[in-house]
């Protein structure tokens, strides 16, 4: 350590760092809902899609084409009753529902640890005011005996001020008797 620095010892006003999510570490794992490999982070991206009002949107867009294109003749790929455009509904439906509650399950999870780490955080944090309320009680009790030592020390040099007074004048009377 050279000059210029100081040490935390010698500067108090210098905290220790703390890690304010110490306590939601442990439950690092949950947060990515599949996984944290590629597939699993782009199945997470998709079902996360699913509810935007940009995939509401664009699917309304291709359905509104997909029946204009059929039914008036541009091109006849899906007559009435459109049931390749149905199939298309039904194969979406058969990966979204599985992974919008896979995602909901570990959104519960997650969230179940984050109000447990919360938790954890609140009880430390009451500790620590608990601690604090002991170390004020005890630093009152302390000024309130340095307050009667006080006191008790000015009663004394008062009364030993008056004792010296008191003698003084005896002096004086003495010597003026000598006189």
């Amino acid at each position: 350590m050279n000059a210029n620095e100081t040490s935390p010892a010698k500067n108090p006003a210098k905290k220790p760092k703390v890690d304010h999510l110490r306590f939601h570490r442990k439950h690092q794992k949950l947060l990515p809902t599949f996984g944290e490999n590629w597939f699993a982070l782009k199945a997470e991206a998709f079902a996360r899609f699913f509810g935007t009002p940009l995939f509401l949107g664009a699917q309304t867009i291709i359905v509104v084409v997909w029946i204009a294109v059929n039914e008036f003749g541009w091109a006849k790929f899906d007559i009435y009753p459109f049931i390749l455009l149905n199939l298309a509904f039904s194969l979406q439906a058969a990966y979204a529902a599985p992974l919008i509650l896979l995602a909901q399950t570990r959104q519960a999870e997650r969230d179940k640890a984050n109000a447990e780490a919360d938790a954890l955080h609140r009880e430390e944090l009451a500790h620590l005011n608990d601690q604090r309320l002991e170390i004020a009680a005890q630093q009152n009790e302390q000024m309130l005996k340095l307050l009667e030592q006080n006191t008790e020390l000015t009663n004394l040099t008062k009364q030993l001020t008056e004792r010296v007074e008191h003698l003084t004048i005896e002096l004086h009377k003495k010597l003026m008797e000598k006189e």
